[in-house]
């Protein structure tokens, strides 16, 4: 049984859940952590934004630590966690080996948010304009993130593509792997087709993705969009719209740049159609999630639909050719029967793939049976047995080395 015992998450950042799908999907897993009766630890290196969740409201501790720090190793012995989450494979590789020195019987569960070497490889196939074969990748970052898989007891990945990416084309036993999605409920009103006008997208800035699509829709998509519907907007919403973000604006071209969006159920509710041209990535798109929980249908490519579609279905548009999509998506904001068409298919995906009733047994389910029965083998073994040494030096001389300074 999971209730009381405790469980220690290191946040690469304070969760930010009005900024990105990770801080989304970190406040969905302390959430399912608390009403599971967990007693949580929240500790992280980051500085705080001012747009973090309050975790100070909620029934856990939280903790501030440090990098290449003996303190660390202090700290975790004293709370000495039943489980450690770590916030993608970096943190793992931080704190990894000091919570197998210091805690060896914890359970250690990767938290990935998205395949970062599978990201990468598509941001360099995308600006090198080539077809990329993700089953023959062979990256440091692939190695890296690989190895924190292997050295972690469970790795949770919210993309079913990724999952299978993991265990068919590299080789990662299908115990040590762990599906689950984000999760969005449908909004109870919904404005209709009628009492909505213009476009939007929306995107943490931070966020390399999100960036190449607005430059996407700048130079490509709204120009050709904007002569069909000249008097039509593109109402532009995200997280840490910095100087470059902001000299897009235009309001001649409609082209209107707004910066952070307090409500996200707002902007998406009074919008008609959300476009993303995205050209890499990796995960889910939490924006689309946003999209489908108000009814607003999606304008994208192929790649930002991955794994959110059901037997072929979207929510609006798919679309790798960025002049088709324009013209589809005037098309779509144009057509009432579509548009409601492709409103119902959003809220028929939520409800089928994104309902947290879905998947809160099962991983209960896994959470027992991990802290049970899962041993590590031997390559497991020697995999964290040569981490920790390297990883422990390492640290130990960066330590030195800033005590010098």
């Amino acid at each position: 049984m999971l209730k009381d015992k405790k469980v220690l998450i290191i946040g690469k950042v304070w969760p930010e859940p009005k900024s990105s799908a990770a801080g989304i999907r970190m406040m969905q897993l302390i959430d399912f952590f608390l009403k599971e009766g967990l007693n949580i630890i929240f500790a992280t290196t980051a500085k705080r934004t001012g747009f973090e969740e309050s975790l100070d409201n909620l029934k856990l501790d939280v903790k501030e630590i440090q990098l290449n720090s003996d303190s660390f190793d202090e700290f975790v012995s004293e709370c000495s966690p039943n489980l450690v989450v770590f916030d993608r494979f970096m943190t793992e590789e931080q704190f990894g080996w000091r919570v197998t020195q210091s805690c060896p019987d914890a359970k250690q569960i990767l938290n990935t948010e998205d395949l970062h070497f599978l990201r990468d490889a598509r941001r360099e196939a995308s600006k090198k304009e080539v077809s990329l074969d993700i089953t023959n990748l062979r990256t440091d970052l692939l190695f890296r993130e690989l190895m924190a898989i292997q050295r972690c007891d469970l790795t949770l990945l919210v993309s079913k593509v990724e999952y299978d990416l993991l265990k068919d084309s590299y080789e990662v036993p299908e115990d040590k792997l762990h599906y689950l999605p984000l999760f969005r409920k449908q909004n109870k009103e919904c404005l209709p087709y009628e009492a909505r006008k213009d476009f939007m997208f929306i995107g943490n800035y931070y966020h390399e993705p999100n960036w190449d699509a607005l430059l996407m829709l700048k130079k490509e998509v709204w120009p050709r969009i904007r002569k069909r519907l000249p008097k039509a907007k593109l109402n532009i919403y995200g997280a840490y719209s910095n100087q470059k973000v902001l000299d897009l604006q235009n309001e001649k071209e409609g082209f209107i740049i707004h910066g952070r969006a307090d409500e996200t159920d707002s902007v998406f509710s009074q919008a008609r159609i959300c476009l993303a041209p995205i050209r890499f990535g990796a995960g889910i798109k939490g924006k689309f999630l946003e999209a489908m929980a108000n009814g607003t249908p999606v304008v994208t490519t192929t790649l930002g639909a991955e794994d959110m579609l059901i037997e072929n279905e979207w929510c609006g548009i798919l679309s790798d050719n960025f002049n088709e999509m324009a013209d589809s998506a005037v098309d779509l904001y144009n057509n009432q029967e579509q548009w409601d068409a492709a409103q119902r298919i959003g809220f028929n995906i939520l409800k089928t793939k994104f309902q947290v009733g879905t998947y809160r047994e099962d991983f209960v389910r896994i959470l027992d049976k991990l802290d049970v029965e899962r041993k590590k083998s031997l390559t497991e073994e020697l995999i964290q047995h040569h981490f920790l040494k390297s990883s422990m030096y390492l640290s130990k001389w960066i330590s030195e080395k800033e005590q010098k300074k």
